[in-house]
């Protein structure tokens, strides 16, 4: 399509499940993508060659957005690799899952790290983008539907996704005058290694018998959506949280 040829994106956490998807659109769509990745060194060089076989371009970097820098850090390696000389589109996706843990069970270090990933690394990095970003630039944050569908045992979880939809509405508001718009994406069940680790068939079996359209999500799904955000076409939508959740909520 070329529709972000030109461009320069940045994707946190694009080495599998729904970064990688997201990664892959967007590239497709002509885009020039940044990534992070933490550990699987494999997984995102393996993303780095589909893209390149389909004719799109990508690059990873490792970084763990929980420590001091990180995250301005991947900004800027971007910005200053990139053809333009700058980000113009911007995808917080990076995100740390558990195995559900009961609230009296669940220790500080969970927390902190959840919040650091989830929350403070995304406020980082859109804090870079309102002092770099040029006009017209988009940024999506990638939320949950258990923001409004709590689960058990995931507090941090949705703590620091709450904390994320909060950023989304107050950086529309001060980006709007830029024309820079700043939306969240919130999914429902989608078929990743993460969800399948985290949740025993069964719970996997109800989320499909909830859902209007009978299935789980898959990540070309939620890329799908974030592409259209990121598009000439989402250039009047701001500040809103978009459930791709096939019905579920």
């Amino acid at each position: 399509m070329g529709v972000l040829r030109g461009r320069t994106a940045v994707v946190t956490g694009g080495s599998r499940g729904i970064g990688r998807g997201i990664v892959e659109r967007l590239a497709a769509d002509g885009a020039e993508v940044v990534f992070n990745y933490v550990r699987d060194r494999e997984a995102a060089e393996e993303v780095v060659r589909e893209v390149k076989a389909a004719g799109g371009g990508a690059r990873a970097v490792r970084l763990d957005l929980a420590e001091p820098g990180a995250a301005e850090e991947l900004m800027r390696t971007a910005s200053e690799g990139s053809a333009a000389g700058e980000v113009s589109v911007l995808v917080n996706n990076a995100a740390i899952g558990f195995s559900p843990t009961p609230l009296d069970e669940t220790g500080e270090e969970l927390f902190d790290r959840a919040m650091a990933v989830n929350a403070k690394a995304a406020f980082l990095t859109v804090r870079y983008a309102a002092r770099f970003m040029p006009e017209d630039g988009r940024i999506v944050n990638i939320s949950t539907l258990n923001t409004v569908r709590p689960g058990r045992g995931i507090v941090p979880y949705m703590m620091s996704k709450g904390a994320l939809e909060q950023l989304t509405a107050a950086a529309a508001m001060e980006l709007g005058p830029r024309r820079i718009t700043v939306n969240t994406v919130s999914p429902g069940a989608t078929d990743t290694d993460l969800l399948r680790g985290t949740n025993p068939p069964e719970a996997l079996e109800m989320a499909v018998g909830l859902t209007p359209l009978g299935r789980l999500g898959e990540p070309a799904d939620v890329a799908a959506v974030v592409a259209f955000l990121v598009g000439p076409d989402g250039a009047w939508i701001t500040g809103q949280n978009l459930r791709a959740t096939g019905g579920l909520g």
